[in-house]
């Protein structure tokens, strides 16, 4: 524990460092965790120091990570994410009567936290906890666990309702786009600076597979940004670091706030989807049942 404090200098800087890296903000960090501003760049300075690297790349108005921020940030939000679970399933084997939905960082990002204030204002009585995994966790006969999973719609052993179709187009940041070339052609993509995702454990759609789908030939020339969390992906793109593979229901909202755009007209509906998944092996507890069908409903909503 020691040479943890000697190397971090507080696990309370982690912590910090955490939420100033899932939002990129310094601002929504210090509100996330009820602290002033400059406490949250304090921290991240001192967190700075004990390391020596630095883990933003400070701007005006934003800021982003920097190669060791984000190496270190997946191995922070994994660990959180690990302790988060084991204490959950301590408190459900307590009797505790919350619900769990596991998710990836990048849906909870864009898609729960959200709509988390409203889901709160109309189930006031459910303890939702979000937990982000980075494989597709087997939650065997759970009454108060549910998780969303990419694929076909077919999992033995459990139920599974259709949140949204997958679809996948390029889309870059607003700052990118205006030093880029007009982009025509589908071809013209495969020159540009592309970045992508290579999730270790789950199947992700490629560069490759999208410009298959249009007939074009890819050849990956291995440069590039190459990161292992979707959240990650789109923080990049964000920060102007390259082209990414748009999942249209997790990009609705950055798209709609202008920190990312659409790249040529081009859309690949893959005929897999995203689906809320829990168990056939035991009724949902009533928490869970109300979870589930707000979610649906909310998904509804948000497709029309």
């Amino acid at each position: 524990m020691r040479d943890i404090e000697r190397q971090i200098g507080s696990a309370h800087n982690l912590v910090v460092f955490e939420a100033a890296a899932r939002h990129l903000s310094f601002s929504r960090a210090a509100e996330e965790l009820s602290v002033t501003q400059p406490a949250v760049s304090q921290a991240l300075r001192r967190l700075e120091a004990a390391i020596g690297a630095r883990l933003f790349v400070r701007g005006h108005r934003q800021i982003a990570l920097t190669d060791a921020g984000a190496r270190l940030y997946l191995d922070v939000s994994d660990g959180f994410a690990r302790i988060l679970a084991t204490a959950r399933q301590i408190g459900r084997a307590a009797g505790s009567d919350q619900v769990t939905l596991l998710v990836s960082t990048a849906f909870a990002t864009w898609w729960m936290v959200p709509h988390l204030q409203e889901f709160h204002a109309r189930n006031p009585g459910v303890d939702l906890r979000l937990e982000t995994v980075t494989r597709d966790i087997e939650i065997a006969s759970e009454e108060t666990t549910l998780a969303v999973r990419r694929g076909n719609g077919e999992w033995p052993g459990y139920h599974a309702a259709l949140i949204a179709p997958e679809r996948l187009r390029a889309v870059a940041s607003p700052s990118l786009l205006a030093r880029l070339p007009t982009v025509t052609d589908i071809g013209d993509l495969t020159r540009q600076m592309l970045v992508h995702l290579e999730e270790p454990h789950r199947y992700r759609p490629t560069w490759a597979a999208f410009f298959a789908q249009f007939g074009v030939a890819f050849q990956d020339r291995h440069d590039g940004l190459r990161l292992n969390d979707y959240a990650l992906v789109l923080q990049a793109a964000m920060a102007g670091e390259g082209i990414v593979l748009g999942w249209e229901h997790v990009c609705r909202l950055p798209m709609a706030q202008g920190l990312i755009a659409p790249v040529g007209p081009w859309t690949w509906d893959t005929g897999a989807g995203f689906y809320l998944v829990w168990s056939d092996r035991a009724p949902l507890s009533d928490r869970a049942a109300l979870t589930r069908d707000w979610i649906l409903s909310k998904a509804r909503s948000i497709t029309g």
